[in-house]
């Protein structure tokens, strides 16, 4: 009896000591790939429902890329031009850090600083990240406003 019991708690401290890190690899294995770009949302940092304002990618920055690998790299890539007529205009290349308990995801692209993003939506088709920098009070009631930004495979 008390090797059983010993052997159960065995296996539950086993148990419990990886959930975080297969919930984090589980989560990552979901970003990975890339994500376009399709819609940018300022909402009130009082209430954080009213949709302050929001915006939509158009013309050739609908092809714009933000594509993640599960060994922590991470680039963006941005299209420039009219009509058809789209050619990459520029690619960043970094790498990207992930909390899994906190969902925030620190984002450091080559020659910049890291710019943390906490994780509202992640799921297979949506990925929407909330702007945890440069937000700022834009509807005047004194209390920072939040940048969301939805991406879709």
């Amino acid at each position: 009896m008390k090797k059983q019991l010993l052997l159960f708690a065995f296996s539950a401290l086993a148990l419990t000591s990886c959930k975080d890190d297969d919930l984090q690899a589980y989560e990552m294995d979901m970003m990975k790939g890339d994500w376009k770009e399709v819609k940018t949302e300022v909402i009130s940092g009082k209430d954080n429902k009213t949709v302050l304002s929001s915006s939509t990618p158009t013309g050739c920055a609908t092809k714009n890329t933000l594509f993640f690998r599960t060994d922590f790299y991470v680039s963006y890539t941005a299209f420039t031009g009219t009509g058809a007529d789209c050619q990459m205009a520029q690619k960043n290349e970094g790498k990207y850090t992930y909390d899994a308990d906190s969902k925030i995801l620190g984002i450091q692209f080559n020659n910049d600083g890291n710019r943390n993003f906490k994780i509202d939506i992640l799921t297979s088709r949506d990925l929407r990240l909330a702007q945890q920098f440069g937000n700022y009070d834009q509807d005047g009631d004194k209390i920072p406003d939040v940048t969301y930004v939805t991406y879709k495979r």
